[in-house]
């Protein structure tokens, strides 16, 4: 009961609280991703201008997925990647695929929203090609 009103009322700010509900929306993502034909590279690749939550391959293609969690719908988990948040994970996709060299493998940003209800099951939405690269 306290940590859906710490939720409702800090959303983002509440260090834990949503950490729980986080990982396992990355998680349910990863499973996602891996039935639809995805390898997963890795998992919360962190760098010092940012973090991408999941590195996947499709074919030749490197795949940064942003994945939202929420358990109520009061506003889009995909609405959430804001601008600023677009450009952070270009900037850490950037590192990543300066690991390539020349020429560099093309790449795919994507959005996962995942709304999961207490007692419920998740609902999954995947936004392939969800935003371009703005470096």
């Amino acid at each position: 009961m306290l940590a859906s009103l710490l939720r409702k009322f800090f959303p983002a700010k509440t260090p834990g609280v949503d950490a729980t509900l986080g990982q396992k929306g990355e998680n349910v993502a990863a499973k996602f991703l891996t039935t639809k034909g995805y390898k997963i590279i890795q998992r919360n690749f962190n760098t010092k201008v940012g973090e991408i939550d999941i590195v996947a391959r499709k074919g030749k293609t490197v795949v940064f997925v942003e994945v939202k969690t929420r358990v109520e719908e009061t506003v889009r988990p995909e609405d959430q990647v804001s601008l600023e948040k677009q450009h952070q994970i270009t900037k850490a996709a950037d590192v990543f695929l300066s690991r390539f060299g020349n020429p560099q493998p093309p790449a795919q940003f994507d959005v996962i929203a995942i709304l999961w209800p207490p007692g419920r099951e998740p609902i999954i939405r995947h936004h392939e090609n969800a935003f371009e690269a703005t470096f």
